[in-house]
């Protein structure tokens, strides 16, 4: 079962959402934002994970590990996985679905020093198919991809993951110096992708529809869009957009031709409601 599952999952190494006032719901009736509930002492969210075959999306939350449901055309969300030590989860990062409607959640520092796990595998029902320790130790796993092979990168500082367009490699954000990487999922050789002259620094989640590259740059509250080539050895800028001043946001994923953004209230020491995923990040 580990073989199995382990090589369904595409990891990078590295390293966001309940509540919203009054979700307003766009033309076609889905709303434009989406509430989670968070904790009574605060919570942190970082992850989403889209399964559009089923119109659902999971988002995972940092100071407990819970993960929370909603569907496309529902405002109000549900916590799906209890947190807390639940399957020796006490932290959640990235996460992500396969085809068949498995959910996969990466820990994060969760099993560093504890021998906890560092990935779990649910089934679509909820139902726990694996919790995995990584080979090594300081092991950090920020975001999960689902790849063509199974293979995995390696490497800190690492962000979001993506798969190139002709699916021969990964590209991966290291936000801290703003520089994406190429990860050939043959030879696990990493190299440079040229972006030009893209300002990525604090180059968090990445979401590529076609050749289009979304880069979520969380505390520089900024979206990028670039040109990916299909083998994802380039990429050429095309535009900067300002988000909301008030929102650090993190990862986000498409669900029926939307892009969802997770407000993590990274910047909050305490947090506090509203917590939400939106559809509209841009500043007003």
């Amino acid at each position: 079962m580990k073989r199995t599952i382990a090589g369904l999952a595409t990891l990078a190494v590295a390293a966001a959402l309940p509540l919203v006032a009054t979700p307003t719901a766009t033309a076609g009736g889905r709303p434009t934002t989406y509430e989670l509930q968070g904790d009574a002492g605060g919570s942190k969210f970082e992850g989403i994970g889209a399964d559009e075959r089923r119109g659902l999306f999971y988002v995972s939350e940092v100071t407990g590990g819970e993960i929370h449901r909603g569907t496309a055309h529902d405002a109000q969300t549900e916590q799906w996985l209890a947190g807390d030590g639940t399957d020796g989860r006490f932290t959640a990062r990235g996460i992500t679905t396969d085809k068949e409607g498995r959910v996969y959640i990466a820990g994060g520092p969760n099993g560093i020093g504890t021998g906890r796990p560092d990935l779990w595998v649910y089934s679509a029902d909820g139902e726990l198919l694996a919790a995995l320790r990584a080979p090594g130790e300081n092991v950090f796993l920020n975001d999960v991809a689902i790849g063509p092979d199974g293979a995995a990168s390696a490497g800190f500082n690492l962000g979001g993951i993506v798969v190139s367009a002709d699916r021969s490699a990964l590209v991966v954000a290291q936000g801290n110096v703003g520089v994406l990487w190429r990860f050939d999922l043959d030879t696990a050789e990493a190299t440079r992708v040229d972006t030009g002259d893209a300002a990525l620094t604090d180059a968090d989640g990445l979401v590529r529809q076609g050749s289009r590259l979304t880069v979520v740059r969380n505390f520089a509250r900024s979206i990028a869009t670039l040109r990916l080539s299909a083998d994802g050895r380039s990429a050429r800028p095309v535009s900067q957009q300002a988000t909301d001043p008030a929102r650090v946001l993190t990862t986000a994923k498409v669900l029926r031709g939307r892009i969802l953004f997770v407000d993590s209230k990274f910047d909050e020491p305490v947090a506090s409601g509203p917590y939400e995923v939106v559809t509209d990040p841009v500043a007003r």
